[in-house]
């Protein structure tokens, strides 16, 4: 008996039964009224070119206002402060704030940062505790978030959707 090399056909077909292909069907013309041209009594969708279907107008850009200023209205029970300190392991800092310290453009990237996920990380360079625990507040006023935790330079702030 002879071995055969893998990979290589031996000839012989697998089924002696042959194989059943579908027959090819043509695909109809549109009738001449749905065929008019955009702009001329039909329109057509930009995706599928059905007849009757716009496109939607775009979305309005709407400019990031901060919230107003003054005491968190946020409050946390402990089982929820502990909760979100769970949660808030796992997280990366989302911003990190610099020499220009805390600038209009920090403050409404944060609030952006807060819409979207309503629990973030901030990393801080200030080394001094006193600063750090006045930065918090500071931050809870102007974005109307609660304070999770606050460990060495990061903060973490929640504010519910």
């Amino acid at each position: 008996m002879a071995i055969q090399p893998r990979g290589k056909p031996t000839g012989k077909p697998r089924s002696s039964s042959p194989v059943a292909r579908k027959p090819a069907t043509r695909v109809a013309a549109r009738p001449a009224a749905s065929r008019a041209a955009p702009g001329r009594g039909a329109s057509l969708s930009a995706r599928s070119g059905t007849p009757g279907r716009k496109k939607p107008a775009p979305q309005p850009v709407v400019a990031l206002q901060l919230p107003a200023a003054g005491p968190a209205r946020v409050t946390l029970t402990p089982a929820q402060r502990s909760a979100l300190r769970a949660r808030a392991h796992s997280l990366s800092p989302v911003v990190q704030l610099g020499q220009a310290g805390l600038t209009e453009a920090v403050l409404l990237e944060m609030e952006r940062a807060l819409r979207a996920h309503e629990l973030i990380k901030i990393s801080i360079p200030l080394t001094e505790r006193e600063a750090r625990a006045a930065l918090l507040t500071t931050l809870c006023e102007r974005l109307q978030a609660a304070a999770v935790q606050q460990i060495g330079k990061v903060l973490v702030l929640y504010r519910p959707k």
